[in-house]
């Protein structure tokens, strides 16, 4: 090739160069779709949800929605400046569900975040597709250990990008083990858990606290989804002489084994322990009476302060209608974690855009430290744990006083140590 020539190309190809990396930030054709979102002045700021909204967990994912929904109301419905545009999916507590909501939301390119999931199957299944995705997601209602850290360690479906604002329930299984065993006495308990990877987990951790406090685990049993008959499962629990059942399930499951276990004679003094998914208001509308003396071990509910009275009375203006349960605190700290960091992140452009890096966003996240929810300080993790773990056993005495009653009614607090 000439000496001219080459000049020539060389001159061509470097003007290129410059005119490329001179290109205006604004323009997404300079964003990988993987490390940042450019929002115009015009548009909106899109939020993906991921809940489960049908169902008998609805009410679950209704409160994670309404929690949200004070928040945003508190801006104004705006993130600096723009309009939040929420894009809903329902998972229905399944993880295909949530599989499923995931990749609808990531094919979006310009979902800043996801808020969510009401379950933990469903996060296991959503949060691998978000973090690949590059985006960040947080939830104020997970709570299976499985998805940040057991131990102090990674656990199994970590996923990079993932926080919540829910209590790890690595404590809850040893909670309610330490309490049957020293303070209700019992030797001999029997554990039924319906397959999936939460209620596996509560059971395997009361399992293990119990045997190590002395107790003897007499049947380890599971049930399916959407079982109705609950008939077998007790029958083997009477033959199996347990003092106490640990059934952490979701309703309606969770209501068949205790109406059942109820008109079974031989089970007149077994004791029955659930968590946190039954501390709610239409379990005990469900099954009223025959909950009374059942134990509950759940996360330790937020000091009452004026922050959050006055929630609760934004709560019932916006809603008309209290709370079905006191998860929407910790959904409205969630979202204004989120918000916030966003807001850290943002980048304004001369242009008037938003640049919002999603790496940039997921190390605000993670730099989350001593903020003031109304659920109490949160610090964010490295594994994205951001509440601490307390939880609270609890005893149904009076259906009529609702949830309220039952949290008030605390038997035993376990705290795990830091």
């Amino acid at each position: 090739m000439p000496t001219f020539t080459r000049i020539i190309l060389c001159t061509v190809v470097f003007t290129a160069a410059l005119l490329s990396c001179s290109k205006a930030p604004e323009s997404r054709d300079s964003i990988d779709p993987v490390t940042g979102v450019i929002i115009r002045p015009d548009e909106p700021l899109k939020l993906g949800v991921i809940q489960s909204l049908s169902g008998q967990v609805a009410p679950l994912g209704q409160e994670q929605m309404r929690g949200l929904e004070l928040s945003l109301a508190r801006r104004g419905g705006m993130l600096l400046g723009h309009k939040v545009q929420l894009l809903v999916q329902d998972t229905g507590c399944q993880p295909e569900g949530g599989a499923n909501a995931a990749l609808k939301i990531v094919a979006d390119p310009q979902v800043v975040a996801i808020f969510g999931t009401t379950c933990s199957g469903d996060a296991a299944t959503a949060s691998e597709i978000m973090s690949k995705a590059g985006l960040s997601m947080i939830s104020g209602n997970n709570s299976a250990a499985f998805l940040t850290s057991m131990g102090g360690k990674q656990a199994s479906k970590w996923q990079p990008g993932y926080f919540r604002t829910a209590s790890n329930e690595e404590s809850s299984g040893p909670a309610a083990a330490t309490f049957a065993y020293k303070k209700l006495g019992i030797r001999r308990a029997a554990t039924i858990n319906d397959g999936d990877l939460y209620t596996t987990g509560l059971t395997d951790g009361f399992a293990s606290q119990f045997v190590k406090l002395g107790g003897k685990i007499v049947l380890s049993a599971k049930v399916s989804k959407a079982d109705t008959n609950m008939g077998p499962v007790l029958t083997a629990v009477a033959n199996s002489q347990a003092q106490l059942v640990f059934f952490p399930l979701f309703q309606p499951e969770g209501n068949h084994l205790l109406l059942q276990a109820r008109r079974t004679p031989a089970l007149k003094d077994t004791v029955l322990m659930s968590d946190g998914s039954l501390i709610e208001q239409s379990f005990i509308d469900a099954v009223k009476d025959a909950a009374v003396g059942m134990y509950f071990v759940g996360p330790s509910p937020p000091d009452k302060t004026p922050e959050l009275d006055a929630l609760l009375k934004e709560y019932v203006a916006r809603f008309n209608a209290a709370p079905s349960a006191l998860y929407y605190a910790s959904a409205y700290d969630a979202a204004e974690i989120l918000f916030t960091a966003i807001e850290k992140t943002a980048i304004k452009e001369p242009s008037g855009a938003l640049r919002i890096g999603r790496q940039a966003l997921r190390d605000a996240l993670h730099a989350t430290h001593g903020f003031k929810g109304v659920s109490g300080k949160l610090t964010c993790d490295t594994f994205g744990d951001c509440a601490p773990a307390r939880f609270n056993v609890l005893r149904l005495d009076d259906p009529a006083a609702g949830v309220d009653g039952l949290t008030a009614n605390v038997q035993f607090t376990y705290e795990r140590a830091p």
